[in-house]
Formats: structure tokens, sequence, C-alpha cells
């Protein structure tokens, strides 16, 4: 019943009035339960002072890059891609796989047995490089067939994965290399690069072959493997340092971590020098080295899957008997596999970021592999997504993995100090301000559940998660800013989900690439000007989802 003052409703007027109260009635319940669906916005201040330092800014996160092997950089879109990313990412090394294979024609011998040399490959891929600003970090591998102690070899393009059947040979054959990059770049430019022997040695498709174990069961093979790959990084390196004392060598590029400790008690004992620790790492909880794809992965649930293991190889350096070497992570990324479409989703640029910034200092650097699709370890791929490596497809088609490095590459030379773990804030000499913050959530479910079934779905991010983010910027000079916002995430900069839209062509055609790099170009999500008070604050608001990557950049007009 209702009552207003002392009138008091009977009857038909009784009737009449509980009818007039039916739809507000109904007006207050629907109102109710759609305040109950709807997610209640989760808060997050990120707050600093452009005036408080952390220091410059670690730029690990570009010193190199991987991509697949030497000879793909013979070509013209290969070229036309390293330009790009060296100009939006800003990489300054490149690593790749198979320099002195038989493609590159490096090395044979005449009827003598006496070696040919022949560089000009090499020369035509490192002058290509060198021309805009990449330097080489030298893999040191594969083994030449003429110089190669056996047949076994790995991938499409047969990459020979024995030792050498005569040292001496091999030792010349390095030696003669590395005069020959003297002679033709200058002893001060070639000091600048690294020198990494082989590529992961504790897996026996890249070092002897299977054909190897000889009767071996798998833990006296691995011993056996371990000291062949040992006498081969020493006999390297020596010839390296043999040309240069300067030059910087290391190793040993092994898969998961492996080796590292080994490795250093090796060459402290046999006076073999070593330069940098290196080897590689991917977030997978299951899974086999694999190039098709076929065997499946699945994606780590621990959200330090990447950081812990770097932060843990640091530490086994400095507990070793050389604790000042350098630390490369020459390979790393989600997953091992160049068929697994986690590297196409947008869930790859949250996790790149939080990756990086848990690693902290402990590398000196975090290559990903890699940055282009253009990548043949299983011969040539005949569809334009197909979960490949690369931060672009083969049409050079940004994937969301590469608006990571882009906004990277973005920010200011000295780090601010903030009260958020999950951002970069930044400034530079020009008095403008960046701030790059991401949320990064683990959606995969667990071991149930294949990459190759789970980011091949329309993913949409849990709206509960979704977080009303505060810039608040103080210490700034008062006047006028563009205030400029960019973002990545779902539908947002995420080319394959316009690829999904398209029906998931096996082949695209010039108008849907094209479609496909406007409608994910990395435009600006949102541009406005800003007046800063005399109080030189700065408040910003913007909308965070799950696994959104935000880029916001202040700058004096």
């Amino acid at each position: 019943m209702a009552k207003s003052g002392k009138r008091i409703f009977t009857g038909v007027s009784l009737i009449l009035a509980c009818l007039a109260l039916v739809p507000a009635i109904f007006d207050t319940v629907s109102q109710s339960q759609a305040s109950v669906s709807q997610p209640v916005p989760v808060t997050r201040t990120i707050t600093f002072d452009v005036g408080v330092e952390k220091g410059p800014l670690n730029q690990m996160f570009n010193l190199c890059v991987g991509a697949g092997r030497a000879n793909e950089g013979l070509r013209a879109d290969w070229q036309r891609q390293l330009t790009y990313v060296r100009r939006e990412c800003g990489f300054r090394y490149l690593r790749f796989h198979g320099l002195l294979c038989n493609d590159m024609g490096v090395y044979s011998e005449d009827k003598n047995g006496q070696p040919v040399y022949n560089w000009q490959y090499i020369d035509e891929l490192f002058d290509s490089m060198l021309s805009i600003g990449v330097k080489p970090f030298v893999e040191i591998g594969f083994m030449p067939s003429a110089l190669a102690s056996g047949q076994n070899t790995i991938f499409w393009w047969k990459g020979n994965v024995t030792p050498p059947k005569d040292y001496a040979k091999w030792e010349n054959f390095i030696k003669a290399l590395l005069t020959h990059w003297v002679e033709r770049y200058g002893e001060n430019e070639v000091a600048t690069w690294y020198f990494e022997v082989w590529n992961e040695p504790n897996l026996d498709g890249f070092w002897l072959g299977s054909s190897a174990k000889k009767g071996k069961n798998d833990e006296e093979f691995a011993k056996y493997a371990k000291l062949e790959y040992f006498k081969l990084y020493a006999t390297t390196a020596k010839a390296i340092k043999a040309v240069s004392s300067r030059f910087r060598v290391g190793g040993p590029a092994t898969a998961g971590c492996a080796w590292v400790p080994e490795t250093i008690d090796f060459c402290v004992k046999n006076k073999a020098p070593i330069d940098f620790i290196s080897t590689h790492h991917y977030c997978v909880d299951s899974g086999y080295l694999d190039e098709t794809g076929t065997s499946g992965t699945v994606f780590s649930q621990d959200s330090n899957a990447m950081s812990g293991r770097v932060r843990n190889v640091r530490r086994q350096i400095a507990e070793s008997n050389d604790p000042n070497l350098e630390l490369h992570f020459t390979e790393w990324s989600s997953s091992y596999t160049p068929s697994d479409p986690i590297h196409d989703s947008y869930h790859s640029a949250a996790f790149i970021l939080n990756s990086l910034r848990r690693s902290g200092s402990a590398p000196q650097s975090m290559s990903y592999w890699t940055f282009t699709d253009i990548f043949e370890e299983n011969g040539p791929r005949s569809t334009p997504f197909h979960g490949g490596f690369g931060l672009l497809n083969y049409q050079g088609i940004n994937k969301p993995a590469f608006y990571a490095y882009q906004f990277l590459n973005r920010l200011g030379t000295i780090e601010l100090k903030s009260n958020d773990e999950a951002s970069w804030i930044t400034r530079d000499d020009k008095g403008a301000v960046q701030a790059l913050f991401w949320d990064f959530t683990i959606t995969h479910p667990g071991k149930k559940v294949l990459n190759q079934d789970f980011y091949k779905r329309d993913l949409s991010p849990n709206p509960k998660k979704t977080m009303q983010t505060t810039l608040r910027i103080s210490g700034l000079k008062s006047g006028r800013y563009a205030a400029t916002f960019y973002k990545v995430g779902y539908r947002v900069n995420d080319a394959y989900a316009t690829y999904c839209d398209l029906g998931s062509p096996s082949q695209l055609t010039k108008a849907q690439v094209a479609l496909i790099k406007d409608k994910n170009d990395g435009s600006p999500f949102d541009r406005k000007v800003a007046i800063v008070g005399e109080d030189g604050v700065f408040t910003g608001d913007y909308e965070v989802r799950e696994n959104d990557v935000c880029l916001v950049t202040l700058s004096p007009l």
C-alpha cells in the first residue's frame, strides 16, 4: 500500500493506484537486474612525477631480434620487412640460423681436398643489414656439408648438424671468415658484433643427430654431445680471438636454459674464451620441438614463466667462477613451434611486455623469435596466418605482438619512478612524457586444451576484468599538451580477428591485404589537447580491458 500524508486509498482507488505503480515496479526491477549484470569497473591509478627519475631506460628489449635463416635474408620481401621493423621497433642486432649452410655457398673443397672459401652471399646479406643500422649477432652454424663428419640434417633447408670432420680445417675456416670481415668492415666495427657458437646443442636434432648415438643410452649420449660441443666451442672461440682479442664470443645457445654452469666451468678450467652466456626459453607447459605444430603446445599457467627462467640463469652466472658474464636470451617467445596461433593472437602483446618487464636488468638482451613469418624451417608456408613466430606475417601485416615493440620503441630515454609494476613510465629531452601500461591475464584453461585449438577462436575479454585506469602526472610545466592514446587488444590492431572476419581465406587478395593493414595500422585510439594548469598536474582516464596494451604520450605544444 502507498501512503501520502493522511490520504488513504480504498476500494477502486486503491486498485487503480496499484495498477499505476506496476510499470514503475517492473522498471525498478529491470534496472536492478541490469545493475547486477553489469561488471563493476576495477579502478587502477598510476601516479608519477616527471621530476622523479629512476634512471636511464634499460633498452635490452630491442637490442636484438631473431629471423629464420641467413638465405631468407637475400630476399627483397625479407629485407623490406627488416627495414620496417628496424625503423618502427628500433632493433639493433639480428640473429639467425644457417649462416654457414650449403645454400650460402661459403665452403667447398677442390679435388685435392683443399678448402675453397666464398663470401659473396654473406657479404650481400651483411651489407644490406648494416646499411639500415642492424648489426649481426652471428650464430656460428650450421656445418657446411663439405666440412661435415656426417649427413644428419635438420629442417626443410637441411642444415647439417654434425661436428667438423677435421677440426684444423674448421679452425682455419673460422679464422678466414673473421679475417674477411675485418678487411671488409674494419676491426672496430666487427668488435661491436657478437659471436655465438652453434644453436641448441643439447637437442640431438640440432647437434650430432640421432644416428650418432651408436648404442649409447640417453644419459651417455647427452654426456657425449656436451663434451663434443665443448670441443667445438673451444676451437671456435679460440679461432675468433686469434683474429682479435676484442671480439665477443659466447654460448652455449642451449634450449631450455641448459648447460649454463657446465659451460662456464669448462671455460674457466680449460681457459676457453667466453664473454657472454646465451640460452633460450619458450613459455609452454607441454609440447615438443615441432616445426609443423601437429604435436600441440600448451601455454604456461605461470605468469613468471619467462622472467623466472631469466632470473635463474642470472643467478647461476652470479654463483659461478665468472660472475660478471653478460646474459643474452637469443631466442624466446610464448611457444617454440611456428604453427601456434598464440603468436597471431592479441594476447601476445601483453605477454611480451609482462615477460620483459619482470625480467628487469637480469639479461643484457632478450631476442624475440622472430621478426617475420618469412620463415621456412618446414618449408614455405601456404596460409597468411598460420601461427608463425613473426611480429609481421609474410605479407608484412602487423600482428599485435609488433605493437608491443613499437610502443616500447616510442618510450623516452629516462625512466621515471611510479607506483605501478605493469607499466613503463618515461620522459625524453623534449619535455614529452610516455606511459606504457597493460593488463596481462592468462586466459588459457590449462593442460587439457591445446593452443592450436584455444587461440583459433574468437576470444573476447572478460568484461568483469575491465579496469578504469587513471594516469596522474605531476611536475609538468603549465601549458597545452597533445595527449595521444594508442592501444592494442581484442579487435583493436588485432589483424587476426580481421582475417577471421574475412572467412580465414587460405590466400589473401591484394585488396584483402590492404583492408587488414588499413584496419590495424596502429593509428591513435584517441587524440586531444590537454591543458595543464599552474599546479602542473595532468589526469587522464582510460579503459583497459583484459590483455589490452596502452600507450599514452603527452607532448608539449
